[in-house]
């Protein structure tokens, strides 16, 4: 298991670098990818939809987050604690925030819900629908406890596609994505 922690590791280095890169290639990247974001879940409006608060060089999430408050319900994931399952809370375009673990921001008043579809922040992802996180495996146990509940859960990874890469390791206990989003291409699996 060290190992696949240390390649997974070296991995993660990589993919920091692959996905500043893309960052740096312009807002319109970004912009392209929330575009075949929105497209893509016009079926699925009036369900609850889970973003996420931005950090580092991810993609911004925020303006499809705003856009589908018109349509539905739209959370976002709140650490409770460490090797714990994440917390949903309720989010709206210029609600309260607070500074949360890791420096997420996250709702000043907890309004917790289950989300139906969850937007993941990631380093990088391959064409098997596996990504790469921060190791922390927080989206993993979530979406693990999300689809053992029995509820549908589509987990949609949103990403520039500078950030695929063919070769990280994957174990048993990385949950999969259904789709991935960026800014050339939906993949679903």
């Amino acid at each position: 298991m060290s190992e696949v922690v240390d390649l997974k590791a070296l991995a993660r280095g990589a993919a920091r670098k692959r996905r500043a890169k893309a960052h740096a290639g312009g807002a319109h990247c970004a912009s392209q990818a929330r575009q075949l974001l929105m497209g893509f879940l016009t079926p699925h409006y009036g369900k609850t939809v889970a973003g996420y608060m931005p950090i580092h060089t991810e993609i911004d999430p925020l303006p499809a987050m705003a856009a589908l408050c018109d349509h539905g319900p739209v959370c976002v994931p709140v650490v409770e604690r460490e090797a714990a399952p994440l917390r949903f809370d309720r989010w709206t375009p210029g609600g309260a925030m607070v500074e949360g673990v890791f420096g997420a921001a996250v709702p000043a008043v907890s309004a917790p819900v289950t989300p139906q579809i969850v937007i993941v922040p990631l380093l990088a992802f391959n064409r098997d629908g596996h990504r790469l996180g921060y190791g922390g495996g927080f989206y993993d146990r979530t979406l693990a406890q999300l689809r053992a509940a029995g509820g549908t859960v589509m987990a949609i990874g949103l990403a520039y596609a500078g950030q695929e890469m063919r070769d990280f390791p994957v174990s048993s206990l990385d949950a999969p994505l259904d789709v991935i989003v960026t800014e050339a291409e939906i993949l679903t699996f």
